[in-house]
């Protein structure tokens, strides 16, 4: 799949209005009881963009990107400021703020992860998008050096020891990440007219799998 990595410009996805989307399937019975089952283990990000712009200049920074990712044929970086660190939005990222893996002495590469908690219940969401320069990583509570201990992949979130973490040895992560996105339009519809009197372009963005 083609992408290119570039983030959307954050200045205008401040504004905008999305968030996860889920599928699920429900079957209501003869006897009212329902199934529910969901083909997804993930979920997948919406967005709309049009609602970040503020001015004409931000309207043409939207146009020249758009037209460089070719509408909905080119992915690309998008910030979601509602969710975009490892850690709560009041604190700062550390090396201890997600679980990523344990050690077993045989296992080098390790998925960057973040877990959403709410009761005993744990999802897990791979990250696959990582900011570069935001990641911090220990091993066993002790902190490791990219390049030297670990290679770090941006374009997949896929962390590589050089030598496998001991047994028991607890993979933690902080980090920033974006989410991978494409336009779910070819074809943004604005007017100056309508600009100033206060109505965006709707322009979605949609989350693909990588």
């Amino acid at each position: 799949m083609t992408f290119h990595d570039v983030r959307f410009p954050a200045s205008l996805s401040f504004g905008a209005l999305g968030g996860p989307e889920r599928r699920t399937e429900i079957v209501t019975l003869a006897n009212g009881f329902e199934e529910r089952n969901t083909p997804w283990a993930h979920a997948r990000r919406r967005y709309d963009a049009g609602l970040g712009l503020r001015s004409l200049d931000d309207v043409e920074t939207l146009i020249a990107f758009f037209e460089a990712r070719q509408g909905q044929l080119i992915g690309f970086r998008w910030k979601d400021w509602s969710d975009y660190l490892s850690c709560r939005p009041s604190a700062a990222v550390t090396s201890s703020d997600q679980l990523i893996g344990v050690g077993d002495e045989t296992t080098r590469v390790f998925q960057l992860q973040k877990a959403y908690r709410s009761g005993d219940t744990v999802y897990r969401r791979p990250i696959t998008k990582p900011v570069a320069g935001s990641v911090r990583v220990q091993v066993g509570g002790d902190p490791v050096t990219q390049g030297v201990d670990y290679a770090l992949d941006h374009d997949t979130g896929m962390l590589t020891f050089a030598d496998a973490p001991d047994h028991t040895a607890e993979i933690r992560a902080g980090f920033e990440f974006d989410v991978p996105v494409r336009f779910d339009t070819d074809a943004i519809m604005t007017s100056m007219s309508s600009f100033q009197a206060g109505q965006v372009p709707n322009v979605p963005v949609i989350e693909v799998r990588l």
